[in-house]
């Protein structure tokens, strides 16, 4: 055979897999209309890794890569659950109506919109409406604060009276604060949440939830309820334990890249210029920093100055381990360098191989994502 032919056939392979892909795309959605009827979660963790053991054995048969199949079946299971949002299932009809409060920043409207597709009555409260705020708030049953931290505490006091059944909630990052003041607010039902990801999601399936119990937690079982309906994953912890993580995972995080994005901006190469010689996961940091600088200023603003004060002793800490290991740099000491390396690595010792194996995907992507002038 010659080239033309064989790439003919190849033609033929992937006009197949284009058509099996949409026969697969139309039993999805149908899926997606019985979930809805029947209130089935969106994720089915069992199912899914039942299905992709099996595709990966049938794939070893058949001498295909089963990392290969895997990668493809996870593609379409999220193409999957981002067809399946556009209707479903109620899980508390209870909770109706909802009003979220800053309901017309991108967090409250991305809340808003989920909220109805389950078939809530959602209310908007925000500062174009708060001289009606006694009418919306009227009847309501959850009502939702989605407001920048440094505004949370004056806009929860300034909040008329709730019903007492009404559960209130927030979304912020922070939540001891928070949660103190959504207590003084109102006697009822109050939990605290913080949606680990921003409004730019394209569904709601395995995102995580951190939830802060705040008073009459089975008030609010039904919110959970409906959370986990989406697919997301609830984790529960302790507000002042909660905090403390979020001064490393959210706080040194986005300081670290927010002074890296600085620095590469004062430098003499244009950002083309490195992306040009650089590798997949230089591509992959640099698309990172570059994601911070894409979002709101005052978001990640507020973010850093919210917990500055009880993140001076970990600043101080890190500021000293840069200080260290630049020391040993400049001694020239590969012997204690190799030691400090060994620390580090003793605590993600438990987690490289799946780091690796994770990253090794991100990499591929990145590097098969890679455009070419």
């Amino acid at each position: 055979m010659n080239l033309d032919t064989l790439r003919s056939g190849i033609d033929e392979c992937d006009t197949e897999l284009v058509a099996l892909l949409a026969r697969r795309r139309a039993l999805t959605e149908q899926i997606g209309v019985v979930k809805q009827k029947s209130g089935a979660p969106l994720h089915a963790p069992t199912r899914e890794a039942e299905l992709i053991a099996a595709r990966r054995e049938q794939a070893k048969s058949s001498g295909v890569n089963p990392d290969l199949i895997e990668d493809i079946l996870r593609r379409m299971m999220r193409e999957a659950y981002e067809n399946q949002q556009s209707l479903l299932a109620c899980a508390a009809p209870e909770l109706s109506p909802i009003v979220i409060v800053g309901g017309e920043g991108a967090m409250g409207q991305l809340f808003a919109k989920q909220f109805r597709r389950s078939g809530y009555e959602v209310r908007v409260l925000d500062k174009p409406q708060y001289a009606e705020a006694d009418v919306i708030l009227s009847g309501a049953k959850l009502v939702l604060v989605s407001v920048p931290i440094n505004a949370i505490d004056d806009v929860v006091a300034k909040l008329p009276a709730l019903p007492d059944d009404c559960v209130l909630a927030d979304i912020t990052s922070v939540k001891q604060g928070p949660l103190k003041s959504l207590m003084q607010k109102h006697n009822g039902p109050v939990v605290g949440l913080h949606p680990m990801f921003g409004p730019d999601i394209s569904h709601w399936v395995k995102q995580t939830v951190v939830v802060c119990d705040g008073r009459q937690a089975g008030n609010y079982q039904g919110l959970l309820e409906q959370l986990s309906i989406w697919g997301c994953q609830l984790v529960n912890i302790d507000a002042k334990k909660h905090d403390q993580a979020m001064q490393i995972i959210q706080v040194m995080r986005h300081l670290t890249t927010f002074v890296y994005g600085q620095f590469l901006a004062k430098q003499s190469h244009t950002l083309k210029e490195l992306r040009s010689c650089s590798s997949p996961i230089y591509q992959l940091e640099l698309m990172m920093v570059g994601r911070l600088f894409a979002q709101s200023p005052e978001l990640y603003s507020d973010i850093m100055l919210a917990q500055y004060n009880d993140v001076e002793g970990l600043l101080a800490s890190y500021q000293d381990t840069f200080s260290s290991t630049l020391e040993l740099l400049k001694a020239g000491d590969k012997e204690a360098l190799i030691d400090a390396f060994a620390q580090a690595k003793q605590y993600f010792s438990c987690s490289v191989g799946q780091f690796l194996s994770q990253s090794r995907g991100l990499l591929n992507k990145a590097n098969d994502a890679k455009v070419l002038d």
